[in-house]
């Protein structure tokens, strides 16, 4: 995350930089050689088919048997093998998870108007057919992903979702990722990896036909499989490195400032952590506190290179220019810890979701707790578009019906139009109905 030259030109007097990213690199999924890579591989599986697609699960993970599909004893069994507590976790997850789709999709209401008499139009809210879900598992096993992208699927009402998830060292399927997508209704779930997983259900290769959409977090190879794939299926979104920024103020406590943005920092040495602060000695004692947490933390040779490469601390002279510097970075996850919540959230526009206040740390949605969506824009594109909801797995379809009595009201108006831009056809459309209602 870093800010625009526009912005940091105009508020050139009304912030300080305590701390700068050293590395301001391309995101890894504009690597040519990532572009390069996925590109043969889609375009090998999209030739030959499954034989592809074995090759490269054999290559890259290590999968030999030709099987790659889990059987609905083994997924249903998953949760027999957690520990209680952990089990007991993700059951709670997944339920708030889908208890807030379903509620979101609740208020997505199909609808009908008569705007003029014998005119009605509506709107019909449809599901797609067919949902593809990929569920990482590699380094850090993200347990929720199956919550925030087979369970809202189903909320949604999508009749066929399909789930891949790559294979751990030991051969077989995390057991904690597969309980997670058999809580979330998964119709399918098969023990398969990174480009070539994806390409199986965008391909149909897995016994179905291709999936309608695309959806679920993955590394970088993940992503650019995903961004080729987009045309011919839709997509969730173009995903980058995990972000999280935070505006405090002099009320914060700084060690929970630096607590949170670690939490985000350790998903990768590429993922951005923010702070804009309106209290000079405040972005001091947070970087003093990143630092005393480094020495400890377990994952620190991870959050540690992105905390240097990618991290920034910025002092902003008022709450109107940290606001303003905010909505210019645009990030995917945004914390506010300061004396007046409600006034920022009332004028930001720009984040993938917002937590408010101290105690609402990003981690609990990331892991299902709070209910909403961790699949968020990334890399400033919360700017335009807005994370993954059930909305997004719905067809809003219009459909109108006109009524002989309400001619005149639309067809003279077509006619002048439709000659104004030399359509004749569109025209005559029109004239014959005219020529009908009068008779």
């Amino acid at each position: 995350m870093h800010f625009s030259h526009r912005v940091l030109e105009s508020l050139s007097d009304r912030l300080r930089l305590v701390k700068v990213p050293a590395a301001p690199g391309p995101a890894a999924q504009l690597d040519p050689r990532v572009r390069d890579t996925v590109s043969a591989m889609l375009l090998e599986i999209e030739r030959q088919g499954m034989d592809a697609v074995l090759r490269h699960a054999e290559r890259l993970d290590g999968w030999s048997s030709p099987e790659v599909e889990l059987s609905p004893d083994q997924v249903a069994s998953s949760g027999d093998r957690l520990d209680p507590a952990l089990r007991e976790a993700i059951e709670l997850g997944s339920a708030r998870t889908r208890a807030f789709a379903a509620a979101t999709r609740a208020h997505l209401a199909d609808f009908e108007e008569e705007p003029v008499p014998g005119l009605r139009t509506g709107v019909r809210y449809v599901p797609l057919a067919r949902v593809g879900a990929y569920l990482p598992a590699g380094r850090f096993p993200l347990t929720a992903s199956a919550f925030m992208t087979v369970g809202v699927a189903k909320e949604a009402g999508v009749p066929t979702v399909l789930a891949c998830t790559p294979p751990q060292p030991d051969g077989g399927a995390n057991d904690a990722v597969v309980y997670a997508a058999h809580l979330a209704g998964a119709d399918r779930v098969f023990v398969l990896g990174g480009v070539q997983a994806l390409a199986a259900m965008a391909f149909g290769l897995l016994g179905e036909e291709p999936v309608d959409m695309l959806v679920g977090a993955g590394n970088a190879f993940v992503a650019e499989a995903k961004r080729q794939l987009y045309g011919r299926v839709a997509i969730d979104l173009p995903a980058g490195p995990s972000e999280v920024a935070v505006i405090a103020d002099e009320t914060a406590d700084p060690d929970w400032v630096a607590a949170d943005l670690l939490g985000q920092a350790e998903h990768g040495t590429n993922s951005p952590a923010a702070l804009i602060t309106t209290s000079p000695e405040l972005a001091e004692r947070v970087v003093a506190a990143v630092d005393s947490r480094l020495a400890s933390l377990e994952t620190a040779e991870i959050a540690g290179p992105a905390w240097r490469d990618h991290g920034s601390v910025t002092v902003a002279a008022d709450r109107e220019s940290a606001a303003r510097l905010m909505d210019d970075l645009a990030p995917e996850h945004l914390e506010l810890m300061t004396s007046d919540d409600a006034w920022y959230h009332d004028r930001l526009r720009n984040y993938g979701s917002i937590f408010l206040g101290p105690w609402s740390t990003v981690a609990y949605s990331d892991k299902g707790m709070a209910g909403t969506n961790h699949v968020l824009p990334t890399a400033g594109v919360a700017r335009h578009s807005a994370g993954l909801s059930v909305s997004r797995f719905l067809k809003p379809l219009t459909w109108q019906r006109v009524e002989r009595a309400a001619t005149a009201e639309l067809a003279p108006a077509v006619v002048t139009i439709s000659q104004s831009e030399g359509m004749a056809a569109h025209r005559d459309t029109a004239l014959i109905r005219i020529e009908a209602a009068s008779s």
